[in-house]
């Protein structure tokens, strides 16, 4: 049994798709279980829709009307008859997400953020899924909610391991080739969750666990793990080999290419991932597995945008000391700020941290309550694993720099 995980990149378009395909039958599809991303940048477009149901809905029509067009244009590439299930199948799920939005009580954002967005995975699976049989590679679509099991913590969910290794272990059919989707579980009522941002990945390492699958292979628009993102630094480097923990580093200070919980299933049974080009699909990629740690032996570089650093220290000049750094940690988990880096001396307490729930304000003045607070916001997080004095000074160069940790291995620098 193989998992293959293409993501939203690469089927942003019918040739994305045909691509896909290709991709199928070049490399074999047997025993083969594909997860997809919603096509291009869907998900995106779902949460303009997310909003304008909460906050305008005189637009929420017409940016739900963008979302069906970008795909009816797909189907219309892809199928020659107008009168093709698939088009009356895409149409009855658009259906189903406008009985939600007419039907819907709840105020909480982030139930309602799982039951929209992830139709953007729904529709593209289901496309994606009649074209394979239509040239040929026929297929089964399975729905990712009647496999993976979790909580109601809605947009980050966890996975409920016991239920899920049961579903899938009984209701699955590994003899055959499976299209399902990334990102999505349900919870214990069977409304739909999500297991984060590019939660795809993860989806794909919760199956090969529980099927003791012979490998992982996502596949992307560049050739494999790079060591940094050629989108803010220069001459990135392809990495052939990288060990389970290097690669767990990596994705834990932000490495955009592997999802942090997607190796820790991996490693638990010695399944090896491969990350590898859609657009070159028999060349080697990226192995990650047991092994040397990196190969090249060459700096990491990892950029993230878009954080807030909060400094914090006594109203009296007393010490911060454990029961302060306790309340504070208290706060972040109850705020859901998720903490990128933390320094602390005798009497100021430091922590950056991705505000991806908007409850900064609320935070800020909870703490204030105790602290004397200064924040900033829009900071870039930049970090180095495998790190040397070159790289340092390369980084840092024209740059502000608001706070900066050293340890062995890794370095990690707040910049304005």
């Amino acid at each position: 049994m193989q998992v293959f995980k293409f993501g939203g990149a690469s089927v942003k378009d019918a040739n994305g798709v045909k691509n896909l395909a290709s991709v199928l039958q070049k490399v074999g599809y047997n025993n083969t279980l594909v997860v997809v991303s919603a096509m291009g940048k869907t998900t995106n477009a779902l949460e303009v829709v997310i909003n304008n149901y909460f906050n305008n809905k005189a637009e929420l029509q017409s940016s739900l009307q963008e979302v069906k067009k970008y795909h009816n244009s797909i189907l219309l590439d892809l199928f020659d008859n107008e009168h093709h299930a698939v088009f009356k199948n895409v149409s009855n799920l658009f259906d189903e997400l406008n009985r939600f939005l007419d039907s819907n009580k709840s105020p909480d954002y982030n139930f309602v953020y799982d039951q929209i967005v992830g139709f953007g995975e729904l529709v593209s699976t289901l496309i994606i899924s009649h074209y394979l049989n239509d040239i040929g590679l026929k297929n089964t679509w399975l729905d990712v909610r009647e496999y993976i099991k979790t909580d109601n913590y809605y947009r980050r969910s966890n996975v409920n391991w016991e239920d899920t290794q049961h579903l899938i272990t009984t209701k699955f059919n590994t003899f055959t080739l499976n299209i399902t989707q990334g990102f999505l579980g349900s919870d214990a009522n069977n409304f739909t969750t999500t297991l984060g941002r590019e939660g795809s990945d993860y989806t794909a390492a919760i199956f090969a666990y529980c099927l003791n699958a012979e490998s992982v292979t996502i596949w992307k628009d560049v050739p494999g793990v790079l060591n940094a993102d050629p989108r803010y630094f220069e001459n990135a480097q392809l990495l052939n080999m990288i060990s389970y923990r290097e690669a767990i580093e990596l994705a834990f200070y932000g490495a955009s290419v592997i999802h942090p919980k997607t190796l820790q299933p991996l490693q638990g049974k010695e399944i090896p991932l491969y990350v590898k080009s859609f657009l070159n699909p028999e060349k080697s990629g990226t192995k990650v597995g047991k092994g040397t740690a990196l190969e090249p032996d060459i700096p990491c570089f990892i950029v993230k945008k878009n954080q807030v650093l909060i400094s914090l220290s006594s109203l009296n000049f007393s010490y911060i000391v454990e029961e302060n750094i306790s309340e504070i940690f208290s706060l972040l988990h109850l705020y859901k700020m998720k903490v990128d880096v933390i320094q602390n001396s005798a009497i100021s307490f430091s922590v950056c941290v991705d505000n991806m729930y908007n409850n900064l304000d609320k935070l800020l003045q909870h703490l204030k309550a105790k602290f004397k607070v200064s924040c900033q916001e829009n900071v870039s997080l930049y970090t180095i694993r495998n790190y040397n004095d070159k790289a340092i000074q390369q980084l840092e160069q024209g740059k502000t720099i608001l706070l900066k940790q050293l340890t062995q291995g890794t370095i990690q620098i707040v910049t304005q």
